[in-house]
């Protein structure tokens, strides 16, 4: 089974202004990935960072349905923690803003795929050469031909 590591900005997509068609396809791509997680296809890995970003959200009902699926369908990244603090250090010396640092690197140390809808991260992480498929969300689906 593919452990899969969406950050709080892919999480947050459904909440995003679905006015954009980027923004709706990237909605309905999570759609359908939070399907079969649902159906126990795929993991959904969480770490501690999404808790961190989740409590930060001012919108309460935003925040609340997120705490709630991360809480149901969520399993915690079990990492060796003072290894992923230290590549979360070079990712930040390699430019990556704290989040998206210790993101990737919780990721890298526990799931099969990083999926974001962050353009500048997914490009940072490929121009890095993360140690982790990091994809768009709309890509994943393509790859894994979810209907």
């Amino acid at each position: 089974m593919q452990r899969l590591y969406l950050d709080v900005c892919t999480l947050c997509r459904p909440f995003d202004n679905q006015d954009y068609l980027r923004i709706k396809m990237e909605a309905n791509s999570y759609f359908m990935i939070m399907n079969r997680i649902q159906k126990s296809e795929y993991e959904l890995i969480i770490s501690p960072v999404h808790i961190q970003e989740i409590k930060a959200i001012s919108d309460l009902y935003e925040k609340y349905q997120l705490m709630e699926l991360i809480n149901k369908y969520g399993k915690k990244a079990e990492v060796n923690l003072n290894k992923t603090r230290e590549r979360t250090e070079q990712f930040i010396k390699k430019g990556f803003g704290i989040a998206d640092a210790a993101h990737i690197a919780f990721a890298e140390a526990s799931a099969d795929v990083f999926i974001s809808c962050d353009d500048k991260l997914l490009k940072k992480s490929l121009r890095e050469k993360v140690k982790i498929n990091v994809m768009n969300p709309m890509e994943f689906c393509i790859k894994e031909e979810l209907k």
